[in-house]
C-alpha cells in the first residue's frame, strides 16, 4: 500500500482590471503589461521557488541563509514542436551562510534546493544553476 503525497494548492485571480492577487492576500501586482509580462513571472517565480526550497533545507540544517537570485531566459519555437516556450533558463543565485557548512555538506544543500523546487521541476527545460555562495562560485 503506497502512501499519498501530500497535495498543495494555490490559487490567484486576474481581475477586471487586470491586476493579479493571491488567495493569501497582500499587494496585488498591478496591469503593468509592459513592466511585468507572464514571461516575467514564470522567472520570478522560478527565483522564489528555488531560494524557498535551499532556505528550508538550511535552516533545518541549523543555518540562516541570506539569499538574492536572478533569472534571464530566452524564449522561442521549439524544434520539436514548433510551439513557443523557454528554451534556455539561467539562474544567478548569491547566498551567504554564517558559518559555512563543510563544502560536502554545502553541495548536498544545493542538491535538495534544486531537486525540491517545483517550478524548476516543472519546466520542460531544466535551468542552468549558478550558485556563488559568501562570494566564492560553486563548481
Amino acid at each position: 500500500m503506497s502512501a499519498r503525497a501530500r497535495r498543495f494548492s494555490y490559487e490567484v485571480s486576474l481581475g477586471d482590471d487586470w491586476a493579479l492577487r493571491s488567495s493569501l492576500g497582500g499587494t496585488p501586482i498591478l496591469n503593468e503589461e509592459e513592466a511585468w509580462t507572464p514571461e516575467h513571472l514564470v522567472l520570478a517565480g522560478l527565483c522564489r521557488c528555488i531560494l524557498t526550497s535551499f532556505r528550508h533545507h538550511a535552516r533545518r540544517a541549523g543555518l540562516e541563509p541570506v539569499t538574492g537570485a536572478a533569472a534571464q531566459g530566452v524564449v522561442t519555437r521549439r524544434e520539436e514542436d514548433g510551439r513557443f516556450a523557454f528554451v534556455e533558463i539561467r539562474v544567478d543565485l548569491r547566498v551567504r551562510l554564517d558559518p559555512e557548512p563543510a563544502p560536502d555538506e554545502l553541495v548536498a544543500l544545493v542538491a535538495k534546493g534544486e531537486r525540491d523546487c517545483f517550478v524548476g521541476a516543472s519546466l520542460t527545460v531544466k535551468p542552468d544553476y549558478h550558485w556563488t555562495v559568501n562570494g566564492e562560485d560553486l563548481p
